[in-house]
């Protein structure tokens, strides 16, 4: 297959457009520097605390509408022993949106933090916090590499371009951008990103339905046609897994840096509260056209098309399977259409990706940790090495594995199982402290890889009940994430409250309290007493300067 020229030069102009967008949007975080008085590492990371409302929902829509997204809705869908039941992720996304409006948004906007993990290192200190830095600088890094693979996955297939040239020619330009402006580039971008790929995804959808190859997906929901039907069963086995993919993404999304940065960007705590909901009711919108893709893939006689037998799910190219439809369903140039909504879509998540791991390394690392007399000018520049790093990193990732899935599930995973149980007891329960932190960080990664994870190749040590043996390996039935998590969670609460209660009581001498959880006990009553008598003295210096006379001591 020769190179697909005009594919080529609409990216071309894609890239172009975005890198414009860009670029406008850092002359508009440089003025907002000039005239801001507060940080100007919060301009760049927060945009100023000064997102608007309409700007807000197409950025928090556009950062979990990525690669992984489009790609990972189709091949679920398409998949035989998925379907749609199993791709549930626009609702479960939905769901996660709708609850940090009504629980996280308000509390974290109110208090002005900067990132995610600012609250652990109010309450934890500087090493503690830094344990739990790097799971969710890692969550970030596999959102990027996850975005990239899907948009290299695509152009190599209907482009015919190689590739690593698509994966480094996407991440260079993502880089450029977010050093040039930050937040506020990457906002900006999103809104053209987002509509690019909103319109190019629908547009897509009557040419794949009414080609003449593809057999009505309608008959094929809940037929075996060419393949199992593509709406999915889910049986009694399998049930509790279904329940834990759906809490794993729902709750697991709410410890994404890159969700609550748009929150704590966000002009007020009702405008932060509102982008969510608004988010939420978008993005159920635009898992529509990936998943109707996936389902007529499912109902298509490959042998028919130029693609050939076996197909793409016996060749094992079901991560390719939009891509591989538009390419053999649609005309050219809907697929080239098809191409620049995956690129849309995936430059908005990987910078979004890229500004978060470098928030929470530069604030919650470098500068609380490593070096706390930084200067504003010095942050500028550990920004950028930031930003760099990240997508070296995110973008090499991407040369390892070629499904989408597999690096969205992992990200998800390491999120649910580990950050969400610290960061609900960090943020709602007064009596956590570091020591419970401290042994629910362990409890969690411990549990978690005794579980195993057959997808990422960890065998299962830990068999729960109903954990059976499928092709000589174990496959366990439980809910293992959510187990994980609230074991967690339960670890973290229950050795918090005993660590006060040891050191509170005198059981343990202070000077072996590390994490500084014993309470003063006099140091009210004493603080009381001082305030009254200086209230007294008060009183009385009043009475002498209005003529009052001063009573003999007897």
């Amino acid at each position: 297959m020769a190179l697909n020229v005009p594919g080529v030069v609409a990216m071309v102009l894609f890239y172009i457009l975005i890198l414009g967008t860009g670029v406008w949007a850092a002359r508009k975080s440089r003025r907002a520097e000039r005239k801001s008085s507060g940080d100007r590492t919060e301009v760049v990371l927060l945009g100023d605390r000064n997102i608007s409302l309409v700007v807000g929902i197409f950025t928090m829509t556009a950062t979990w509408v990525g690669g992984g997204f489009i790609l990972g809705v189709a091949e679920a869908v398409y998949t035989p022993k998925m379907g749609l039941i199993w791709a549930l992720m626009p609702i479960q996304y939905s769901v996660s949106f709708i609850i940090g409006g009504l629980f996280f948004a308000k509390p974290m906007r109110e208090k002005k933090y900067v990132t995610m993990m600012d609250p652990f290192q109010d309450k934890y200190g500087r090493v503690l916090s830094g344990a739990l830095v790097l799971p969710c600088v890692l969550v970030d890094v596999l959102w990027v590499s996850c975005t990239l693979l899907g948009l290299g996955a695509t152009m190599s297939v209907i482009l015919d371009l190689p590739f690593g040239y698509s994966v480094w020619i996407s991440a260079a330009v993502a880089i450029v951008y977010t050093l040039l402006g930050g937040l506020y580039s990457v906002a900006y971008t999103d809104v053209i990103q987002l509509a690019l790929a909103f319109l190019s995804l629908w547009l897509c959808v009557p040419f794949l339905l009414l080609n003449k190859i593809s057999v009505n997906i309608a008959e094929t929901a809940f037929n075996h046609t060419f393949q199992e039907p593509w709406v999915g069963n889910l049986d009694k086995d399998s049930a509790w897994k279904w329940i834990d993919d759906f809490l794993m993404l729902g709750l697991g999304s709410l410890s994404f840096q890159s969700f609550h940065q748009r929150t704590l960007s966000a002009s007020s705590s009702s405008t932060a509260q509102l982008t969510c909901f608004a988010a939420a009711f978008l993005i159920a919108i635009l898992g529509i056209p990936p998943a109707l893709v996936g389902a007529v893939a499912a109902s298509t006689d490959w042998n028919l098309t130029h693609y050939g037998s076996p197909p793409p799910y016996a060749r094992g190219e079901k991560s390719f399977i939009l891509p591989l439809t538009l390419q053999c369903l649609t005309p050219s140039y809907i697929s080239i259409v098809g191409i620049g909504a995956v690129a849309a879509a995936v430059m908005s998540s990987t910078d979004s990706g890229l500004l978060s791991a470098t928030s929470v390394f530069s604030s919650n690392i470098y500068k609380n940790i490593l070096r706390t007399q930084a200067s504003d000018n010095e942050m500028q520049w550990v920004i950028r090495v930031s930003v760099v790093v990240v997508g070296l990193v995110g973008t090499s990732i991407t040369f390892y594995t070629n499904s989408t899935l597999v690096l969205w599930i992992l990200g998800a995973d390491v999120s649910y199982t580990l950050m969400f149980p610290h960061l609900v007891s960090v943020l709602f329960f007064n009596v956590t402290n570091g020591y419970g932190a401290a042994v629910g960080y362990i409890v969690g990664v411990t549990l978690r890889i005794l579980l195993g994870e057959n997808t990422l190749g960890i065998p299962v040590v830990l068999h729960l009940p109903g954990c059976t043996l499928e092709d000589g390996i174990y496959v366990q039935k439980a809910p293992v994430r959510t187990l994980s998590m609230l074991c967690t969670l339960v670890a973290i609460l229950l050795f918090s409250w005993l660590a006060r209660l040891v050191f509170n009581h005198g059981l343990l001498p202070e000077r072996l309290d590390v994490f500084k959880v014993r309470r003063t006990v006099t140091a009210a009553p004493v603080e009381d007493a001082a305030q009254h008598l200086k209230a007294e003295a008060g009183s009385d210096a009043d009475e002498s300067s209005h003529g009052v006379a001063l009573q003999p001591l007897s």
